[in-house]
């Protein structure tokens, strides 16, 4: 399931999500119940826990107690309430991190918080990047990425694209987590029970497997050997170890990077 930002009223969009207007905030009587804040924090409970494709104006009205109608005073649409949930939760993310570190430790913290950040909401992930929500936390995430990244000495042009590389690499990485338990609890079928049966029947139909596809084979052979504790399920390990080395040779490259570049 993908869902694109940005599909609501642009102008009533953008000033939810900087807050130029509060749609419900001035009207005269008592103090309402609700907020555009209160019903944000309610569709993010609601995605975190039973997902994107159960969010509806209806869910989150009857988490809140109330009618789906009583929160259109606040968010127009459930197009604008998904920008706002994105960019809300991207405030969790640090802000800064600390330069005498230096921007390889800075980069590495970063990365570790956004994996995690993922898999705290994998519905975030479901959000395209296609078209961006153009919010203020969206811009603290980018600015922070940048600010460290600035310390390597590199121009604008190269850090740009060394920026992208490191969003799509984490976030990509982070989905395979993500979509591995999703798989698990709309399939009844966990990992452990895939894998061994899969490759079994890939035996069977293929035995000459390893002459086909020596490569392939020989790529197999350094799989790594069952850890003691087997309690993470085999492809969250796989993309786990596979993130960690995956980084290391980002950051290896951004340091030849700017060997090269003599900064």
């Amino acid at each position: 399931m993908v869902v694109f930002a940005g599909q609501g009223d642009a102008r009533r969009s953008m000033a939810l999500l900087w807050r130029t207007k509060r749609p419900g905030d001035a009207r005269p009587g008592p103090k309402p119940g609700l907020s555009v804040d209160v019903i944000v924090d309610a569709a993010i409970a609601v995605a975190d826990a039973e997902g994107m494709a159960a969010l509806s104006m209806r869910a989150v009205g009857e988490r809140l107690g109330r009618t789906a109608m009583a929160l259109y005073t606040y968010v127009p649409s459930k197009s604008e309430l998904v920008d706002l949930m994105y960019d809300r939760t991207l405030a969790e993310l640090p802000a800064g991190y600390d330069p005498r570190a230096g921007w390889r430790a800075g980069v590495t913290s970063w990365a570790e918080n956004a994996w995690a950040f993922y898999l705290r909401h994998p519905w975030v992930l479901q959000v395209s990047q296609v078209r961006p929500v153009l919010g203020p936390n969206e811009y603290v995430m980018l600015e922070t990425v940048v600010g460290v990244l600035r310390e390597t000495g590199l121009e604008a042009g190269a850090l740009r694209r060394i920026v992208g590389t490191l969003f799509y690499f984490v976030r990509g990485a982070a989905q395979t987590v993500a979509e591995s338990r999703q798989a698990a609890a709309a399939t009844g079928v966990s990992d452990e029970q895939w894998w061994p049966a899969r490759a079994a029947l890939l035996g069977e139909v293929a035995p000459d497997f390893a002459e086909r596809f020596p490569m392939v084979a020989w790529l197999e052979s350094g799989a790594a050997s069952p850890p003691e504790d087997e309690s993470v399920p085999y492809l969250e390990r796989e993309a786990r170890k596979t993130f960690e080395a995956g980084l290391a040779v980002l950051l290896d490259g951004i340091e030849a990077t700017v060997d090269r570049a003599g900064v």
